[in-house]
């Protein structure tokens, strides 16, 4: 990839405001315009309301942090004692161990609750204490799963997922852009991007949406961009990391 790889393209990049640096100046660096629109916030949980939490369960054979979210605001060593540490995929994993941990569980390829379940250090868990590390709310199938296979499952929520809430003129300046077609792909990391984005964008700009290419590492963001924009074209990245994702950018391109 050359510094002009991604020159007179215009790249909508959702991400929260404090995870969105390394992606949009990778972009940058390859000549692109990363335009920065967060469709997510992340807010801490009171710390008093999680220390409750933390003495209405037990110490944990094994922790699973699903998030660098839920490292940077759930990863306490006084949480965990002697619990072995679980990461959801590679971009989690490197939070923890820059922290210090030793992770000993992660899927050795993929970076969701379907990949983490493959592991062998999670078949044989009947009689074991596994804390969920994550935000409120979120997928179920980790812990029914983990359940199903004997263990007692809790979970430690220690973040909040929020829609932001954006002045008009902000709105209407990035619906004009998508009107004129100068943003020609658009970046989602999770459902919840997405579907804040479409929440904050008025209905007239769905159609607009369909016409950019959306790129992500997660095949059920395709799943729910098929659903709710019909026809929209999508590229699925290998991962989750920049280099990753701006990889899926560059393939893209070299495909038209």
């Amino acid at each position: 990839m050359t510094e002009s790889t991604l020159a007179g393209q215009s790249i909508l990049v959702t991400r929260p405001a404090g995870l969105a640096g390394e992606l949009a100046d990778g972009i940058e660096n390859l000549g692109g315009e990363a335009v920065r629109f967060p469709t997510l916030e992340i807010a801490a949980r009171d710390p008093d309301d999680v220390g409750r939490d933390l003495d209405r369960k037990a110490t944990p054979d094994i922790a699973v942090f699903v998030s660098r979210n839920a490292v940077e605001f759930g990863f306490r060593s006084e949480y965990l004692g002697a619990a072995r540490i679980a990461a959801i995929g590679p971009a989690t994993r490197a939070a923890l161990e820059a922290r210090g941990a030793n992770v000993g569980i992660y899927p050795a390829q993929g970076f969701d609750s379907e990949h983490l379940l493959e592991c062998p250090a999670l078949q044989d868990v009947a009689g074991l204490s596994i804390r969920i590390v994550r935000g409120v709310g979120g997928r179920e199938l980790l812990a029914d799963t983990l359940q199903k296979r004997g263990a007692e499952v809790h979970y430690l929520s220690v973040y909040e997922r929020k829609t932001p809430q954006y002045a008009e003129p902000a709105v209407q300046g990035l619906a004009g852009r998508l009107a004129a077609g100068t943003i020609t792909m658009v970046m989602a990391m999770s459902v919840q991007s997405l579907t804040g984005l479409l929440e904050i964008l008025p209905q007239e700009c769905h159609d607009l949406l369909r016409k950019t290419l959306l790129v992500t590492p997660s095949e059920r963001v395709i799943q729910t961009a098929n659903e709710l924009l019909p026809g929209i074209s999508t590229r699925l990245s290998s991962g989750p990391l920049a280099e990753q994702m701006i990889r899926a950018l560059t393939d893209a391109l070299g495909d038209r």
